[in-house]
């Protein structure tokens, strides 16, 4: 009859990454000539399961560099950003005991384009790829034997050179040739 146990560990229950596209508009109080630069900044974010979908709550600073004034003068315009991602995971095992949301940012939010419109505004699009991990307790059934393992003879030093002595062969290249 075999003997089973149970053993409890973590796990990686479900995984995934997706990535997110949205657009967003800065209106600004001068009539802006040409963007120069965009970068993003701060990016924050956790995520909160709900059945079998996980929501990403986040937030991020982005900077905007334009000219206005026939290119005579600069600004960087700022603007905070907050979202909310909806990412349906597939259905977890009835097994698992405990529930860990490990959510890591794979391609950091990105400006793909930027452009002027008439209206002295800014369009803009952000990209980017969250990756999700649920990390689970679970419990693992292993068959275990009871029988013990052979127990090594551990030896003095002495009895080791000892016994080196009477296995080593002194003429084993002589006997080789």
């Amino acid at each position: 009859m075999a003997n089973y146990r149970e053993i409890v560990t973590k796990a990686v229950i479900a995984k995934g990454k997706r990535s997110f596209t949205s657009n967003h508009t800065i209106t600004l109080e001068n009539k802006p000539s040409t963007i120069l630069g965009c970068w993003i900044i701060n990016h924050n974010f956790n995520g909160v399961k709900n059945g079998n979908t996980i929501n990403i709550n986040g937030s991020y600073d982005i900077n905007i560099w334009y000219s206005y004034d026939n290119d005579s003068k600069t600004e960087v315009v700022r603007q905070t950003n907050n979202y909310t991602e909806t990412v349906h995971m597939r259905s977890v095992d009835d097994d698992v005991l405990s529930e860990e949301i490990i959510v890591r940012s794979l391609k950091q939010p990105n400006c793909i384009k930027a452009e002027i419109d008439n209206n002295n505004n800014i369009n803009y699009t952000i990209e980017k790829e969250l990756g999700i991990e649920l990390v689970g307790d679970i419990k693992v059934k292993i068959e275990a034997t009871m029988d013990e393992d052979p127990w090594e003879e551990i030896l003095e030093e002495s009895k080791v050179d000892e016994v080196i002595d009477k296995e080593v062969n002194e003429n084993y290249i002589e006997d080789k040739i």
